[in-house]
């Protein structure tokens, strides 16, 4: 019996790289944070309102503002937010992008362009897919994607 206790205790250790429960992921309602691991994302944004009412409309994200400078969503598939600045994100500045999915990749890009986003590169094969980039209306680039 008290091999078999140690075996099940070697393997939680393993399984959570020595981190305790508590350690490897903190649960705060139905948010699961996982340590070490990718948990938020923020932009810059010139234009708060212009960026919240872009990205409900067209993907249907969820706000909650944090007085006049910053703007946090979910519903984007990882949590994240805006911040008020005059900068942008871009490919070209060398910032990381952001690939959303689609299964519609037409009907997305339609969405896009009829809510004020630009199409950067159109829609172009790529190993894995199609996809294609655009920038909001605040300037930054992102891109969707689909088998």
């Amino acid at each position: 019996m008290k091999k078999l206790i140690a075996i099940v205790a070697l393997i939680m250790i393993v399984s959570t790289n020595g981190c305790t429960k508590n350690q490897e992921t903190s649960t705060k309602g139905t948010d699961v944070n996982k340590h070490e691991k990718i948990n938020y994302v923020e932009f810059p944004a010139k234009d708060l309102e212009a960026a919240k009412t872009f990205f409900t409309t067209v993907f249907g994200w969820s706000f909650v503002d944090y007085g006049p400078e910053y703007t946090a969503f979910s519903n984007a598939g990882l949590k994240g937010g805006f911040f008020k600045s005059d900068l942008s994100s871009s490919t070209d500045n060398g910032s990381a992008l952001i690939v959303l999915y689609s299964y519609k990749l037409e009907e997305t890009q339609s969405k896009i362009v009829q809510a004020g986003g630009i199409i950067v590169k159109p829609i172009f094969s790529f190993p894995g897919g199609r996809r294609f980039h655009f920038a909001d209306p605040n300037g930054n680039e992102f891109a969707v994607w689909s088998e």
